[in-house]
């Protein structure tokens, strides 16, 4: 491994002047300054990342928690923590995974640590007990969801309220007055988790200004469990065509289930998903769906962390337009003939 001692040597400069040169604390000339950087890309120089933490009390590392649950959609979680450590990259971070479901204890330890400069904060709880920790910190912090109170805290999300509602406006546009909505798992909505709370408050206020009836569903996983919500939906509103799925697993159980009582997609009964780009194009019907933008959250995630360090960035709450893309799974209601 080549020490900075020969990089010195092979520049003809002092070590010190090398190692100002990298820390950038005193002003080197241009001329000194690019007789040492080649000197360090042509030995290939590397500087010691512990070494360099000490020296200069950065670590360019950003951790990034993600509590990896098993009533969550991990695939989705992991392609946001993909793009966070991508666009990390670019900016010179590396990421510190946290997976641990360790709440403010997780905080505590990324903060008494120094091990990382910066924090990004997944699975956002509406009074999430990390909060008022990251308020108190002196640590840059940024969060992919949204609580219920955000002042003092950066945030990034998908507007998940407009999302709900842009799923009913469809489904009413269409004729479709009874809609069913097959949510998260029971946990989520137990704990109270932002995206999935602000989806049902957006799908709840929409049906109410445009006269539909709403019936909500947690959906735990498997075929037998989607047979007995299904079967209670129908149950207790045999007029319901239209259906709001946000839960992957939910996904093809309801499909396989619709066509085995005879009701055909998108004649009989529509279908429209809040979920990823994949699962929507995928499925056994391609889905009218809403697509969470897991690479667009993690990137501006990183870029308000990134101005925050620089000292540019501000409290602030982003929260990204729902789009939603017309596919096989949705059309006219029964017996609708239009407005």
């Amino acid at each position: 491994m080549v020490t900075l001692a020969e990089v010195a040597q092979h520049a003809g400069v002092s070590a010190s002047t090398v190692s100002y040169v990298l820390s950038g604390k005193r002003s080197i000339s241009s001329t000194t300054r690019q007789r040492v950087e080649e000197s360090i890309r042509e030995l290939g120089y590397h500087p010691n990342a512990g070494a360099r933490a000490l020296a200069s009390s950065r670590s360019n590392i950003i951790a990034l928690m993600i509590p990896l649950r098993t009533d969550m959609y991990v695939p989705v979680m992991m392609e946001i923590a993909i793009a966070v450590a991508t666009a990390a990259r670019a900016h010179g971070y590396d990421v510190l995974l946290l997976t641990g479901e360790e709440g403010p204890d997780a905080v505590r330890r990324v903060t008494g640590s120094g091990l990382a400069e910066a924090m990004i904060v997944m699975d956002v709880e509406l009074d999430d007990e990390r909060l008022p920790l990251l308020r108190a910190t002196h640590q840059p912090s940024v969060l992919i969801g949204l609580p219920a109170d955000t002042s003092g805290l950066t945030c990034v999300d998908l507007d998940f309220r407009a999302t709900g509602a842009l799923c009913v406006e469809h489904l009413a546009s269409l004729g479709h007055r009874d809609v069913a909505v097959i949510g998260e798992a029971p946990g989520v909505y137990e704990r109270h988790t932002g995206f999935a709370e602000r989806t049902l408050e957006g799908l709840r206020a929409r049906a109410r200004e445009l006269g539909l009836r709403l019936l909500h569903r947690p959906f735990e996983g498997g075929y037998d469990a989607m047979a007995l919500t299904l079967s209670r939906i129908f149950d207790e509103r045999p007029g319901t065509t239209g259906f709001v799925v946000q839960n992957e697993a939910a996904v093809e159980p309801l499909l396989a289930l619709l066509r085995q009582r005879g009701r055909a997609v998108p004649e009989d009964v529509s279908v429209v998903a809040v979920c990823p780009e994949q699962v929507a194009v995928q499925a056994s019907v391609r889905l009218t769906s809403v697509a969470v933008p897991a690479q667009e959250m993690g990137r501006h995630a990183v870029e308000q962390l990134v101005a925050k360090l620089g000292g540019r960035g501000s409290d602030e709450v982003v929260l990204l337009p729902p789009e939603l893309t017309v596919r096989a799974s949705s059309g006219p209601a029964p017996g609708w003939t239009g407005p």
